[in-house]
């Protein structure tokens, strides 16, 4: 693994860049992504794209973000993959999505395995935290099978669906 990029067995997680910037942005306005995540609006535009992309290199630098775009070895763009924090003393949170028409291919838990496993090398990583809507289970599975457990349930803000939404959150310690 690399301090950039990390491989699997069908996938090559790097840095996102501008030019993933346009579809990225078509696939976060599909509302089967938006719905399910907490901090995407409904009807993002390729400028708030860019911007989101444009904190990458400084969040990395202050060990605060580690952002992935998830690609299948021939170049296709699969999704995303992050491990996100507020603060360097807080846990780092995993988030993640797929495109549709790679759901169910077991590629979002390689993603994850692959991530978590460098964030443990590399990052000296042993606690993270995740969560879902309570309407996204599998998700659920998802973070079930990276060997995540339930910690908490509550309401939280969705941009996608303009309110509040039953949220568990989850935790892993190696």
């Amino acid at each position: 693994m690399s301090e950039t990029e990390i491989q699997t067995a069908r996938l090559l997680l790097r840095p996102v860049t501008p030019q993933d910037s346009g579809p990225f942005t078509n696939a976060v306005n599909d509302p089967r992504i938006y719905l399910m995540l907490a901090s995407v609006p409904p009807a993002q535009t390729k400028a708030q794209t860019l911007a989101w992309i444009a904190t990458h290199d400084r969040a990395r630098q202050e060990g605060t973000g580690y952002f992935y775009a998830i690609t299948t070895h021939k170049g296709g763009l699969c999704g995303i993959i992050s491990a996100t924090r507020p603060d360097i003393g807080e846990p780092l949170e995993i988030g993640y999505w797929l495109m549709p028409e790679y759901w169910g291919k077991g590629l979002c838990t390689e993603a994850g395995t692959g991530l978590i496993g460098w964030l443990e090398v590399s990052r000296n990583t042993r606690v993270l935290v995740a969560g879902h809507f309570a309407d996204n289970p599998a998700s659920g599975r998802i973070l079930t099978k990276l060997g995540f457990l339930p910690c908490s349930r509550r309401p939280m803000f969705s941009k996608g669906r303009g309110t509040m939404s039953d949220h568990i959150m989850m935790a892993r310690i190696a």
